[in-house]
């Protein structure tokens, strides 16, 4: 299967986990998220971003996660009301942070809050099998030049 990350330029050369907390993981857990499409890691990505940075500042990295890798998958129904708040992180970090500290597979398959019928990728970089997950290429980020505008207009607007 292969998921798809945007980042900054300057981290696309290599698959790099922080441990920087976010929807699904706390602080500490080392994951990547991709997204199974470039236009939903787009999404995600300008949703994170708004709007530091622009597009040619941003990458896509495709990667290959192989189909024998096992995968645990969040069903969308057994999430709590308002799971979907980037108030609310607790309660998808709870689930995620079970499945990273049982280690019983390195995939994690969730909906993703920004269009909740897709899905992303969380990616254990600790896992015993994380080895066999594969950064294939990278390739700029060319979208369409009125979503950089709608950025750049995002970006002076919120100076005040």
């Amino acid at each position: 299967m292969l998921v798809y990350r945007i980042v900054h330029k300057e981290f696309s050369g290599s698959l790099f986990a922080p441990g920087l907390p976010g929807r699904w993981n706390g602080a500490g857990r080392k994951v990547i998220y991709a997204a199974e499409s470039i236009p939903l890691a787009f999404m995600e990505n300008m949703i994170r971003r708004k709007g530091l940075g622009f597009n040619d500042d941003f990458r896509v990295m495709i990667i290959e996660v192989p189909d024998t890798l096992a995968v645990t998958e969040v069903d969308l129904s057994g999430l709590a009301a308002g799971w979907r708040d980037f108030l609310n992180y607790s309660i998808c970090q709870a689930v995620g942070n079970k499945w990273y500290d049982d280690g019983s597979t390195p995939i994690l398959k969730v909906p993703s809050a920004v269009m909740p019928t897709n899905f992303n990728y969380v990616i254990h970089t600790m896992h015993p099998n994380y080895k066999a997950v594969n950064l294939l290429a990278t390739s700029n980020l060319i979208p369409d030049d009125r979503i950089e505008d709608l950025l750049k207009n995002y970006k002076l607007a919120s100076k005040g």
